[in-house]
């Protein structure tokens, strides 16, 4: 084989160090690892100065490969084993220099262990707390399932109240609202004449969307309306009904919210019961 194949990211590294872990740091033979590193089921594909690469770190490295994009191209087993044969011969340096002494090393390689085996507790808790199709339903009935009403709105935006009552006078006098948006809007929508296209309630900041709730078909705001990004005079041009999708298309993302949200309930838990001390 050759080991022309550029080494992936130092992230990288430390995912496969977590496979295979360093010698004490007194240790000093580069091929020592070997013989002190745990045994790994799985496979043996390669040995590198005795130091065995299998099936599973290849398995767990290009899953790996894949999320971080390192070296995108040539994703053929070959190409991703002579990847973890350099990442194993810098290793093996690294540990005949007495570089995984230093202190960064040490806190690196602490923070990987840490960030795996809570992986393996969170998909150990999600495997042994799985939702039910019934809770998704559930979820569904409730928030998703139910017709909605949908907006479409343009509006006016200026930064301070007094400019939006002057538009409001300009439109009590007969103005056009479009062309009143291409004069005076502030916002991005403003070049369109204000328009906003469709919106459900919850897609637009609360004073906002409360606002036009409030509007009659043909209506416009006879009130300025503040949100952060300022005073906006609104126009209500037409409502409908939104069609929800169907349970079975939604109902994967249902169940991982669903499991989500059981996952944090339980981190609560564990922090109330935990003894934690945050130091000033």
């Amino acid at each position: 084989m050759n080991y022309r194949h550029a080494l992936p990211l130092l992230a990288a590294l430390a995912f496969v160090t977590g496979c295979d872990k360093l010698p004490s740091a007194g240790q000093t033979d580069a091929t020592a690892p070997a013989a002190t590193a745990p045994a790994v089921e799985g496979v043996v594909l390669a040995t590198v100065n005795g130091t065995p690469l299998t099936q599973t770190v290849l398995d767990i490295y290009s899953a790996m490969r894949k999320t971080q994009s390192a070296n995108p191209e040539g994703t053929d087993q070959e190409t991703v084993l002579n990847e973890l044969i350099s990442l194993e011969l810098m290793r093996q340096e690294s540990i005949s220099k007495g570089l995984n002494a230093q202190p960064m090393v040490v806190a690196a390689l602490d923070q990987q262990e840490r960030t795996a085996l809570a992986g393996a507790a969170i998909k150990d808790f999600m495997n042994s707390n799985p939702v039910s199709d019934e809770a998704a339903q559930e979820l569904y009935d409730d928030q998703v399932g139910k017709p909605a009403k949908e907006f479409n709105a343009r509006h006016i935006l200026v930064e301070t109240e007094d400019e939006a009552k002057a538009v409001i006078v300009q439109l009590d006098e007969g103005a056009d609202f479009s062309e009143l948006a291409k004069e005076k809007s502030t916002g991005p929508s403003g070049s369109s004449g204000g328009q906003l296209g469709w919106f459900g309630a919850g897609q637009m900041v609360a004073p906002f969307s409360e606002a036009a709730a409030k509007l009659n078909k043909g209506e416009y705001t006879k009130e300025p309306v503040q949100t952060q990004f300022g005073w906006h005079v609104i126009i209500l041009d037409d409502t409908r009904e939104s069609t929800p999708p169907p349970f079975e298309d939604v109902k994967d993302r249902l169940k991982m919210l669903l499991a989500n949200q059981q996952l944090q309930q339980h981190v609560e838990e564990l922090k109330n019961s935990a003894n934690i001390e945050i130091k000033e």
